[in-house]
């Protein structure tokens, strides 16, 4: 692989961090790795958990450390080694590598993870991976998981010493005919691809392919199982893609459901659910307890523990009655609701039930069992996205079935219409007046959502017998919130990775100001998802877009300020705040937030397939379908920090959405734009909104893989755009989708949108990996000038400057034009366009947040849009232009007083 690959000051001294001596390296020649170097991870939450059932994880190295064929070992505080399986995850321009992933053992211990050459620590007890006739067998842990494809089973059957504890654990969904639920039937899923993607020795990873119903619609699922050696634990990650008709089709209920052979008597099955962080319901099928009769102090102890009756010790009058004793057989938690659950039980079909207890918010865990073994389910964000629910069925049978609901059949069935009629709006007038008022852009037939996903991650434990109650509490503690170590700052920053961002730093009074704004902003936003009630099985993870003053309420019901659906990078600004702090909770709203917007924003089959949805009232219901949505560029940091696979699998079925540019004409309302009669296999295409954010598609596969196709793709479009007489700021130009090149025109045309979808930051990545001198120049060009004074406008393209739009957000431009030419002039005209909050959201040396009643709290001024881009321009301004941001402060501080 040739070299393209420009060392940066940064990186330079990044590696006395890594390596801890300075090692200067003015060149990147083959070969070179540094023996010395050393990566790190920690625990997001500060400390070593008591329980967890193995972790994944992604480091960054700088370029030209680490070759593709080293060995890489792990070892914790005390330096003694910890078994790890490592695999590389992406590579820099030069062929070393830029990622790696890894893999630990459940029970690590350690508060540190350090990755260093050398060779990995064998594991006591590897994971092995077996094809058998049916399908294939993981051995881990003395369990046997055996997988086939055939049938409905995500797994056929979990077997200790010939004990079978688990299985089979199928898919489930049902569907009615009406939102009522009229009609309601079971579907028959099957699933018809078993692949493994890892094989141990520390981590299986197994990915099955299927759908719901044998005929369409089909609900395609793709489900993944994670072992980690040493866990009884399995890890599923469940896909699945809408299909549905809106009109004729209401999924009612969809989920996976675990058969456990139970054995012994009733008054020995046991069922346990977390009602709470330290709260359980734990009961028998048969209780024993607060009986008329005393069954006996050892009885009762044996019971509520969990362990086998001493039957010889129960008394008389209870032993001689037990027949008398109704057996509890069937137990439901239902959460539909963020802020209510209810759990009741019946003896079994045709009779009622009774309400066992009520609280708000359950972690979503149920295990049954008996002294020989059981099972236990548990299920991620079970309250943030109800309607969710878990059932047992028959605990006194032989097979007891326990079900988790990611959507509760006991619920409404899922409404997936549109929210409104179409209104007049037949035609694009009537529709751009809608636009004009509601900021929605509505077109019949485009407000679908067939094509979007979700994908929810649960637990699935089989147990050798009945868990002690402490045992309970953190395996749901665990399925809940999962531990997950994470790369450190410091290290990441070393590393070179992700544009232009620093480590947080407040020796100043400007430093201090704009980190505790950060910060608050970000607690902000945390706080608006909990006291907005932004939940539930299709909206969590995002956040609304506009805010009402009037109504003292976000515009939900507006148009198109409702849902914010990625509008102006909110993702990337979350991320970028989690990588600099490593804070928990950013990082846990950055998270979710990307399993929403790559999710549910996006589309994943049908004719919008690669294209998101821009922000409406239903995450689907606007019509204007764009790619700035959809890009890699707010996925990759989340898929390299936790080589998450299904986020890698999205990215890369982006690559070719391009293509779909020719049948989905996403600007097809701007006036004349229709008319325009363009060559065969050309279209018309933005540098920032569309080839930007194509380009973070192709980037992200370059770097996975290695493979010059993407850059050379890369490449084409940077040479033509620099080749505009006019470069950045001809705005967009038609698209040759055979050549990958624009077509020369010599217009001006700027957008205030056309750099803040990820454009800045692609840029960073890009001037740094490919040396394309006339874009460097066109890129730099349109970083000067496009906050520049109207006069300087002028003389430079001979048109009259309009006035730009979000000159606070774009002021990260000129940060970057001032750092790469070493201007102080622009660096203090960045400064000022900052601190100028001009269409933005502004800095202010306090917090202005704002108490109502019941609890709310209001930001004065606040939109997504100017907080997404106020904290991006904050975090690079600092890293770009700090000594200029210092001077301006000073200045308005003096020029206030």
């Amino acid at each position: 692989m040739s070299r393209q690959f420009h060392v940066s000051r940064r990186v330079f001294l990044a590696s006395t961090i890594l390596a801890g001596a300075a090692l200067a390296r003015p060149s990147l020649a083959a070969g070179t790795t540094s023996q010395r170097v050393m990566n790190s991870a920690k625990w997001l939450d500060g400390s070593a958990p008591e329980h967890e059932i193995g972790q994944t994880f992604g480091l960054a190295w700088p370029p030209g450390f680490l070759q593709a064929r080293t060995s890489l070992r792990a070892t914790g505080d005390d330096g003694g080694g910890i078994p790890v399986q490592s695999w590389n995850a992406a590579f820099w321009p030069d062929g070393s590598v830029k990622w790696t992933g890894h893999a630990l053992p459940s029970g690590v211990t350690t508060d540190r993870v350090r990755i260093e050459p050398g060779r990995p620590s064998p594991s006591e007890s590897p994971i092995s991976v077996t094809r058998i006739a049916a399908g294939w067998t993981v051995q881990n842990a003395g369990i046997a998981w055996t997988l086939s494809p055939g049938s409905d089973a995500i797994v056929q059957s979990a077997v200790k010493d010939g004990r079978l504890l688990v299985g089979p654990v199928r898919l489930k969904a049902l569907m009615a005919s009406s939102p009522e639920g009229d009609g309601r039937r079971p579907l028959e899923p099957v699933i018809d691809r078993v692949t493994v993607e890892q094989s141990g020795p520390v981590r299986a990873v197994i990915r099955l392919d299927g759908r719901h119903a044998a005929k369409a619609p089909h609900l395609p699922v793709i489900v993944r199982l994670y072992f980690h050696a040493g866990s009884k634990a399995v890890r599923i990650v469940h896909s699945f893609t809408n299909d549905l008709d809106p009109q004729a089709h209401f999924l009612s209920g969809i989920g996976i459901a675990a058969d456990v052979p139970l054995s012994g008597e009733a008054y020995d099955r046991h069922v346990r659910i977390a009602l709470g962080k330290e709260r359980l319901f734990a009961e028998a099928a048969r209780p024993l307890t607060g009986l008329r009769r005393d069954s006996g102090r050892e009885v009762r102890s044996a019971q509520v523990a969990g362990r086998a009756v001493p039957f010889t010790e129960m008394k008389r009058e209870v032993r001689d009655l037990l027949h008398a004793i109704p057996v509890w057989n069937d137990f439901r938690l239902l959460q539909h609701s963020a802020n209510g659950f209810v759990l009741q039980k019946r003896t079994g079909e045709g009779h009622a039930w009774i309400g066992a207890d009520e609280g708000r918010r359950a972690p979503g865990f149920a295990s049954v069992s008996s002294p020989a073994g059981g099972a236990a389910l548990s299920m991620r964000y079970f309250w943030q996205r109800h309607p969710s629910a878990l059932e047992i069925d028959r605990l006194g049978g032989d097979v007891t079935t326990l079900t988790g609901w990611l959507w509760s059949p006991d619920a409404e069935p899922m409404d997936m219409r549109s929210y409104r009629g179409v209104m007049g709006m037949e035609e694009y007038g009537a529709q751009n007046d809608g636009l004009d008022i509601t900021y929605e852009d509505y077109e019949p037939g485009w407000d679908s959502a067939v094509g979007i996903a979700r994908t929810s991650e649960l637990t699935l434990w089989a147990l050798p017998e009945t868990p002690k109650s402490t045992e309970i509490v953190a395996m749901a503690t665990v399925g809940s919130e999962p531990p997950r170590l994470l790369a450190e700052s410091e290290s990441l920053h070393a590393s070179g990775v992700f544009g232009n961002w620093h480590l947080p730093e407040r020796s100043t009074p400007v430093r201090q100001v704009i980190e505790t704004q950060l910060a608050n902003l970000v607690d902000f936003y945390a706080g608006e998802v909990d006291r907005r009630s932004w939940y539930g099985f299709w909206n969590h993870g995002d956040v609304m877009h506009t805010y009402d003053v009037d109504r003292h309420q976000w515009r939900y019901d507006i148009g198109g300020f409702a849902w914010d659906n990625s509008e102006l990078s909110t993702d990337l600004w979350l991320w970028y705040q989690a990588l600099r702090t490593g804070d928990a909770g950013t990082f846990r709203l950055a998270e979710a937030m990307t399993r929403h917007t790559s999710e549910v924003d996006v589309y994943h089959l049908g004719r919008f397939a690669g294209f998101g949805t821009r922000h409406g009232v239903q995450h689907f219901s606007d019509s204007s379908k764009q790619p700035r949505i959809s890009t890699s560029i707010y996925r990759r940091m989340f898929y390299y920090l936790t080589c998450d696979e299904r986020t890698g699998d999205l990215m890369r079925a982006l690559l070719g959405s391009s293509e779909r540019l020719l049948d989905v004409e996403i600007g097809r309302k701007v006036p004349g734009r229709v008319s325009v009669q363009l060559p065969p296999r050309h279209v018309e295409m933005s540098f920032g909104t569309v080839w930007s954010s194509l380009a973070a598609n192709w980037l992200t596969e370059w770097e996975r893989t290695g493979d010059r196709k993407w850059r050379d793709r890369i490449v084409a479009g940077m040479e033509s755009i620099g080749a505009m007489p006019n470069g950045w700021l001809t705005g967009s130009a038609a698209y040759n989708l055979d050549t990958r090149r624009f077509v020369l025109n010599d217009k001006v045309n700027v957008s205030h949108l056309n750099a803040v979808f990820g454009a800045v930051e692609l840029n960073s990545e890009l001037l740094q990996l490919l040396e394309v001198p006339r874009y460097r120049e066109a890129w730099l060009d349109y970083c000067r000038f496009y906050n520049a004074p109207p006069a300087q406008f002028e003389a430079r393209y001979g048109e009259a400057k309009l006035p730009f739009n979000l000159r606070e957000g774009h002021s990260r431009l000129t940060a970057f034009a001032a750092s790469t030419l070493d201007d102080p002039q622009l660096a203090e005209r960045a400064a000022q366009e900052f601190f100028s909050g001009q269409a933005g959201l502004g800095t202010v040396d306090h917090d202005p947040r704002i108490s109502l009643a019941d609890g709310l709290v209001e930001w004065p001024g606040v939109s997504t849009n100017a907080a997404a881009q106020w904290g991006l321009a904050a975090i690079q301004n600092l890293a770009l232009i700090p000594d200029a941001l210092d001077d301006a402060f000073v200045q308005r501080t003096r020029m206030r007083s």
